[in-house]
């Protein structure tokens, strides 16, 4: 009898690996302990142990979500001092973290003055989507926009563009420090157009609206950037003094 249960495991074993569920073949000995131990009937066992696969599946999805949006550093909100800008909707961020914008393929500007945490409220979104299971790609505005750029004498802007779709949040981070010629600012309107209405964007600027003419050839161009970025937005305007220099001066 005990080689006939020892065959059995082993052949269990066998079809959980063949079937790529590691977490139940890990979990397995343990969980049928328990369900003999508490006398679970064999269809709580099986939710039980489904529910662990399940669980497992979606802490590694959440760990190569977050390798892949290459964020700058990992923050979550529990790390923002709301306390610290001069003034902030705490209680809309906090809503935004439900990603229900992504549902609706809303977009969301962080805008004001540099260290205020910008950066860090999107990448605190970005990561709440990870864990969502959704795709994220975190990008400093610069390098995003260099590399459409030279995927244009590559003859890879169709894929890179295709590529972009695919990812259902985009965050790009100082869009302010850009200054764009007439292909790049084409470039960045088609990447614009391409996630209207289709998937969500997250920009942080220094910049207020009424100069991002500064960025693009002419203030026509940047209406018309803007006009599509912001019909379905969330604007978050966040003034006081940065973070990092109040820092500085104290340390001093």
């Amino acid at each position: 009898m005990r080689s006939e249960t020892s065959e059995i495991n082993s052949e269990i074993q066998r079809l959980l690996k063949q079937f790529r569920l590691p977490d139940i073949r890990d979990r397995y000995d343990d969980e049928v302990k328990v369900a003999v131990e508490n006398n679970i009937g064999h269809r709580e066992f099986l939710y039980k142990i489904l529910k662990v696969e399940e669980q497992g599946k979606m802490d590694r999805l959440r760990i190569r979500n977050i390798k892949n949006a290459h964020f700058d550093s990992q923050k979550t909100i529990e790390e923002f001092d709301f306390n610290f800008p001069t003034n902030i909707n705490k209680t809309e961020v906090i809503d935004l973290l439900t990603l229900s914008f992504m549902d609706k393929k809303e977009n969301i500007v962080f805008i004001g003055p540099p260290g205020l945490g910008k950066s860090h409220l999107s990448t605190s979104i970005g990561m709440k989507a990870c864990e969502k299971g959704k795709s994220v790609l975190f990008v400093n505005a610069i390098d995003l926009m260099d590399e459409l750029y030279d995927a244009i004498s590559l003859g890879a802007l169709k894929q890179k563009f295709i590529k972009l779709a695919k990812i259902d949040l985009l965050i790009i981070d100082d869009m302010n420090y850009l200054k764009m010629d007439k292909e790049k600012e084409s470039i960045f309107f088609q990447l614009i157009r391409q996630r209207y209405e289709k998937s969500s964007l997250i920009i942080t600027t220094n910049l207020p609206f009424n100069k991002w003419d500064e960025i693009f050839t002419s203030e026509l161009a940047a209406t018309a950037v803007l006009d599509r970025l912001l019909h379905h937005s969330h604007v978050i305007s966040i003034t006081g003094d940065s973070h990092r220099v109040n820092r500085h001066f104290k340390e001093a």
